[in-house]
C-alpha cells in the first residue's frame, strides 16, 4: 500500500440483500490531486461504490479504509467535511434558491463562501441563479450542484454521473473543471460515456459486476483501450 493515498480502501464488499454482493473484493486508491474515472455497463457497481464511500450505505465490509493513512469511516465527521457528492439525481432542497443553497453548503463546511460569478456564467446559468431548485429542470439542479461543488473545492470532489442532463456547452465545460481540479483536490467521477473518461482522467478504473476488471493509466488511457475492455463484458 502507498503511504501517500488520499484514500485507500482494500477487499469492499457491498449489499443491498445479504448473500448477494453488489461490490465484492474490491481495491480503491486515490493519490492526492488525482482524477480517476470509474466506468462501467449498467448494473457494474459503479453508483453502489459512490453511496458507499458517500455513507449513505452501511451494508458494507472492507478490510481496511485509511484516509490519509488513518483508519476512518465513510460517517466520520472529519471524512465528511474533506469531500462533497455531486449525485446523479438529487431533489432535495427544493425550496431553496441556488444562491441560498450554495450559501448554505459554505456555511455547513465551514468555509467562507467565495465568487461562483465565473463558473454560473460557465454552466449557462445565470438566469436561474434565483429560481427555487424545485422549479429547475433536471439539467439546471445539476448545473446548481457542480457549480457549488467546483467552488467549494473540497479536498475530495465525488461525481456520479455528472454529464446526465448538460447541454454541449455546459458539458464541453465541465470536462475543463474536471481535467484542471487536479490542481486543488483530488476528483472520482463516475460515466457510461467514453468521451468524458478518456478526456479528463489520469486513471480509468473498469467496473464490471462489482470488480475492477481492469484499469488504464496515462497514455492507456484511449477509447479504443477502454471500449476494448467494456466489449469483453458483453
Amino acid at each position: 500500500m502507498k503511504t501517500n493515498d488520499l484514500l485507500n480502501i482494500k477487499n469492499l464488499g457491498v449489499w443491498y440483500t445479504k448473500g448477494k454482493p453488489v461490490i465484492k473484493g474490491l481495491d480503491l486508491d486515490i493519490a492526492p490531486g488525482e482524477i480517476t474515472g470509474l466506468i462501467g455497463l449498467n448494473g457494474a457497481g459503479k453508483t453502489t461504490l459512490i453511496k458507499t464511500i458517500s455513507g449513505i450505505l452501511d451494508s458494507f465490509t472492507a478490510d481496511s479504509i485509511l484516509h490519509d493513512g488513518k483508519s476512518f469511516s465513510f460517517r466520520d465527521e472529519a471524512f465528511k467535511m474533506s469531500r462533497f457528492v455531486v449525485y446523479s439525481e438529487d431533489h432535495s432542497f427544493g425550496e431553496l434558491t441556488f444562491d441560498e443553497y450554495c450559501s448554505y453548503v459554505f456555511k455547513s463546511y465551514k468555509k467562507p463562501e467565495t465568487d461562483t460569478s465565473g463558473l454560473v456564467k460557465g454552466f449557462h446559468f445565470e438566469e436561474y441563479t434565483g429560481v427555487p431548485m424545485k422549479e429547475l429542470s433536471m439539467g439546471n439542479r445539476k448545473k446548481a450542484s457542480l457549480i457549488t461543488a467546483f467552488a467549494l473545492r473540497p479536498e475530495l470532489l465525488i461525481l456520479d454521473e455528472p454529464v446526465n442532463g448538460l447541454d454541449f456547452q455546459s458539458t464541453e465545460y465541465l470536462y475543463k473543471q474536471i481535467y484542471e481540479y487536479r490542481t486543488c483536490g483530488s476528483l472520482l467521477f463516475s460515466s457510461h460515456i467514453l468521451e468524458s473518461i478518456c478526456l479528463t482522467s489520469d486513471r480509468v478504473i473498469v467496473l464490471e459486476n462489482g470488480t475492477i476488471s481492469n484499469t488504464f493509466k496515462g497514455d492507456e488511457i484511449t477509447p479504443e483501450q477502454v471500449r476494448g475492455a467494456l466489449n469483453e463484458q458483453l
